[in-house]
């Protein structure tokens, strides 16, 4: 008997503890950009399963979350039972023009669907739209070598606030086009940094395959729990973040230099990280802590 009350008691406090954290943040935008890394996770089902019922408790008690994925890892996958091969220039996918239909093909046709279906298990909660509808991304050229590789030029914010305002959570595909209507595929990285940054969203998070920042990549032990965009900046230029890891930290420090309240990267492998992450004190990733942030989180008042 006195274990299912401890249980109880255990999820009485767990709530009491979640109540401050859903009264600051009802009301604000969190824009989660979900990795196509953690995607394509060994247990798929599950992982994406319980990252919707995150986002659907977030819009339930009265956040306003955003849904931005990638899809490297699929869009590798179409293109190796096609024949093509995959090359790859400073880390960037060289994208010609059956390239840039493949991606979109597994973004629109493949992994938004996946994603949206996902949420609307719990309800009519999810729209999926790319970066085509409505203008949303417009994108130019990143570099002639790279082909259809798009760099986000503008962001229309009418068309997520519109969905915002209609209390549906968007799920958008980070296929942007040019004033031509050409079609670019952009780093979901970037995409989700920049429309973080046109909503002045509360908060950026980031979920991928890894726990969090390491001053020591090879050493658990020196997770970062809390850190600044002038820290990150020093990392860095010391070559202590790399590869990857740049285009979501160059994202995370221009985000929180431009607006977004924090910035934060998780593990999204773990169960129910954002919830963890935004409603409990300790909190369970790396936090990038912004001029405008709202305090309270993994102890920022302090």
């Amino acid at each position: 008997m006195s274990t299912d009350h401890d249980a109880a008691g255990l999820k009485a406090s767990i709530l009491v503890e979640a109540l401050p954290y859903i009264r600051r943040f009802a009301g604000k935008i969190v824009v989660v950009k979900y990795g196509g890394n953690a995607l394509a996770g060994t247990s798929e089902h599950d992982a994406l399963s319980l990252f919707a019922e995150d986002i659907v408790l977030m819009r339930l008690v009265g956040m306003r979350p955003v849904v931005v994925h990638g899809g490297g890892p699929q869009i590798s996958d179409l293109m190796k039972r096609l024949g093509k091969e995959t090359e790859f220039v400073d880390g960037l996918r060289v994208t010609d023009a059956e390239t840039v239909d493949i991606a979109r093909m597994v973004l629109k046709g493949q992994v938004n669907p996946q994603i949206v279906a996902a949420i609307n298990v719990h309800g009519h909660y999810a729209v999926g739209v790319s970066g085509v509808d409505g203008g949303l991304i417009r994108a130019t050229a990143r570099d002639e070598r790279l082909g259809f590789v798009g760099d986000v030029t503008e962001i229309n914010p009418e068309v997520i606030h519109g969905l915002l305002d209609d209390e549906f959570v968007p799920v958008i595909a980070t296929i942007g086009s040019d004033i031509n209507g050409q079609a670019y595929n952009i780093n979901a990285d970037t995409v989700a940094g920049a429309i973080a940054e046109s909503l002045g969203a509360e908060k950026l998070v980031y979920l991928t395959d890894i726990e969090g920042l390491r001053r020591d990549v090879a050493d658990a032990a020196s997770l970062i729990r809390q850190t600044t965009a002038d820290e990150l900046d020093q990392l860095v230029a010391d070559g202590i973040i790399a590869g990857g890891m740049i285009p979501k930290v160059a994202s995370c420090i221009h985000a929180v230099r431009n607006g977004v309240g924090n910035a934060h990267i998780l593990d999204g492998r773990i169960a129910h990280v954002l919830l963890l992450e935004i409603f409990t004190d300790s909190g369970i990733g790396t936090m990038i802590k912004g001029l405008h942030g709202t305090t309270g989180l993994q102890g920022d008042d302090a």
